[in-house]
């Protein structure tokens, strides 16, 4: 593995820095700037003026220069000492000044990162299996597939103004280390009579309303994976709920259209995106002959030092607590692993390093060395992930962080998740014992609680968590001890917590920890305090998150869309589908117009000729390109059936693509703070 740079584009860091210059100097407001930011990687903290950077890592890959750069950083940049891995596989910066947001992303980008796209209404960092490629069970190495999925969807037009985020994971094999079962894509190497392929999950996801995926595809080749996502993709631009936040995940649109109706969606847009795909070069994987991912090995968390399927080399795991690594302890590992040959370094799901190609030989010196950093391998019990709750994030309502260190995973080393709210980052329902912070008021104090759910596994055939009772804050700790004794007493010989949870059910967790939720007026003052707080417990208002942040509206969504139709125009011409490619470039000419009508206080129309019509009511620069609109719709109305020319329409699609910077310049006139430049296509003469 070698230093990349290729997720990086530098003239996009200076368009940030002038855009950031521009909300320090006042002409450009808190919101917009918000949304600008937000597709940078740029997300508030509750703290204010200062911001967490979000690094984007595919897989969770990284090298040991990388880990350098960023213990620069953390010490240039961040009030904090420390970086934070996520259960998305990012890094993450905590407090850092606005003004400095510019220098840190171009710090990243000369060691080969990104943050693009690792926050807002986007698709988030691609995770996979932590194994991959070196675990002896995998169909197939899934990294190929990952990078290209990167490649495709990172600045991608149809990705830039979705309506919500949008996540997606692979794994190896039907282990599913990866979790696809709750994400809005999973993505699961698999083989059908000898034959490699996935099966695809979708319409998973936490928080609101935690949902199981569903089946998608029991089976499909590799050449149709890339065209199987974008369908996906584009059904959740297309349908998704753009108004109501809170019902614009994909999720909400397989209980909209129900499972049939989501498949007959999803199947219309795959048969345009085959087409668009037709004669586009697809990913393909080394394939495993030995691979058998339907047995499961016992170290899917990886908790002991592991031989790789690859002789004489060892993945060797190292425990992070909370996620944490400090300035020292990222440059320590950085060294270490460079003066012992390793080149590939892992973050998880379970927020801890691994580190990959570990010959035999340098096992006990590198345990030695990174001892000498106060870190480890995993022990039983540590295996507790925490989300930063009310330490910096905008939505916590518990301390998450100050918990966690307070529990432990005991002797049978269970899975502790511990979210500081319902949106559950530390994925609460996977956890065999997982928990979310929300304040319920009690005898008229408010008091900090905890939502429990046992028994979840989110790989291979596993369940979201069993919904227990709420427990209030400072009691969660004797609630998950009486769920260490009495598992450890009741369970039956070799019984899984996960098994033994669902066969136990949840009104025996109810009846479990009832005594625990009996509050009497002597315990308030106890109670109604959280977990390092001195000070009675309270919600502050932070005016919401930024998961999804004030998006651009209806023009940049517009705008997205219009590209993503202009890539198909010239997908079917290429493939010599000419009536296809006539319908894309209406289409686009139609999310054009309605964005210029839009920001012109006009209806919104339906046909190209009523749009080009309205427009020449508007101001001068708008008359001008609805006239140059009706020129252009007649032409395209001329090569229609038998007519087609297909040099004539190559000239045509010069004129529609200056149209369209036409339309962004009137557009951007009208709304200065708009941020169209993602969604442009490439000037003539600069191709």
């Amino acid at each position: 593995m070698t230093l990349s740079s290729s997720v990086v584009d530098f003239e996009e860091i200076e368009r940030y820095e002038s855009g950031l210059q521009s909300f320090l100097d006042g002409s450009m407001d808190a919101d917009r700037f918000m949304a600008f930011r937000l597709q940078h990687g740029i997300y508030g903290q509750r703290q204010p003026g200062l911001h967490m950077v979000r690094i984007k890592l595919p897989g969770g890959q990284l090298v040991p220069p990388q880990l350098d750069a960023i213990a620069d950083i953390v010490e240039q940049y961040s009030g904090h000492d420390k970086a934070d891995i996520t259960t998305r596989q990012d890094i993450q910066l905590h407090h850092v000044p606005v003004a400095d947001t510019g220098k840190v992303m171009r710090k990243l980008g000369e060691a080969g990162l990104t943050t693009r796209e690792a926050c807002g209404n986007t698709v988030r960092n691609i995770t996979k299996c932590h194994l991959a490629g070196v675990c002896p069970k995998e169909h197939v190495d899934v990294e190929p597939f990952v990078q290209a999925a990167l490649r495709r969807f990172l600045r991608n037009p149809l990705t830039q103004a979705m309506p919500r985020k949008f996540k997606f994971s692979f794994s190896g094999c039907e282990q599913d280390c990866a979790q696809g079962m709750i994400n809005d894509i999973g993505i699961i190497a698999t083989r059908k009579d000898g034959r490699p392929g996935f099966r695809i999950l979708a319409g998973g996801g936490l928080g609101h309303k935690p949902r199981h995926a569903i089946v998608l595809e029991n089976f499909i080749e590799e050449s149709e994976l890339l065209p199987t996502v974008e369908a996906i993709l584009a059904l959740h631009n297309r349908y998704s709920d753009r108004k109501r936040r809170a019902k614009s995940r994909l999720k909400f649109l397989v209980e909209r259209f129900g499972e049939a109706g989501f498949l007959e969606k999803y199947r219309e847009e795959l048969s345009r995106t085959r087409a668009a795909f037709e004669n586009e070069a697809m990913p393909a994987g080394n394939w495993s002959e030995a691979g058998d991912g339907n047995q499961p090995i016992p170290q899917v968390n990886l908790r002991t030092v592991m031989e790789q399927k690859q002789t004489g080399l060892f993945v060797f795991p190292i425990s992070v607590p909370l996620g944490e690594l400090n300035i020292g302890q990222l440059r320590g590992i950085a060294q270490y692993a460079t003066e012992l040959g390793v080149e590939d370094i892992r973050c998880t799901q379970e927020q801890n390093l691994l580190l990959v190609n570990v010959a035999e030989t340098a096992v006990e010196e590198l345990r030695n060395r990174i001892a000498t950093l106060e870190l480890g391998e995993p022990r039983a019990g540590d295996n507790i992930v925490s989300c930063p709750g009310t330490s910096t994030c905008r939505l916590g309502i518990t301390a998450s962080k100050k918990a966690a260190p307070k529990l432990s995973g005991g002797s049978h080393d269970l899975r502790l998740r511990v979210s500081g709210c319902h949106n559950g980052c530390a994925q609460p329902e996977t956890g065999d014992i997982g928990i979310y912070g929300e304040g319920k008021r009690i005898q008229g104090r408010l008091i900090p609680h905890y939502q429990i759910y046992f028994g979840g596994d989110g790989s291979g055939n596993g369940e979201l968590g069993i919904k227990g009772p709420t427990i209030p804050a400072m009691l969660i700790g004797t609630a998950v001890r009486r769920m260490h004794q009495t598992y450890d007493r009741e369970r039956e010989q070799n019984e899984t917590f996960f098994t033994w949870s669902r066969r136990k059910g949840a009104e025996f967790f109810a009846n479990l920890l009832s005594d625990l939720k009996e509050i009497t007026a002597d315990d308030l003052d106890f109670l109604a305090r959280d977990h390092g707080e001195s000070e009675q417990f309270r919600v502050e208002q932070f005016g919401g998150g930024e998961c999804a942040g004030a998006d651009q509206g209806v023009v940049a969504a517009n705008f997205a869309e219009a590209a993503h139709e202009r890539n198909y125009r010239i997908a079917f011409v290429m493939q010599r589908k000419y009536d296809d490619a006539i319908e894309c470039a209406e289409q686009m000419l139609r999310l054009l117009g309605r964005s210029l009508q839009f920001l012109l206080d006009q209806p919104q129309s339906d046909t190209l000729e009523e749009i080009a019509a309205q427009l020449q009511e508007g101001p001068p620069e708008a008359a001008e390109a609805g006239k140059e609109l009706i020129g252009i719709v007649a032409e395209l109305d001329a090569l229609k059936g038998d007519s087609f020319d297909e040099p004539r329409f190559g000239q045509l699609t010069e004129r529609m693509d200056g149209w369209m910077w036409k339309a962004a310049g009137i557009c951007q006139k009208l709304d200065p703070q708009l941020d169209l430049a993602a969604t442009l296509p490439t000037p003539i003469g600069h191709k």
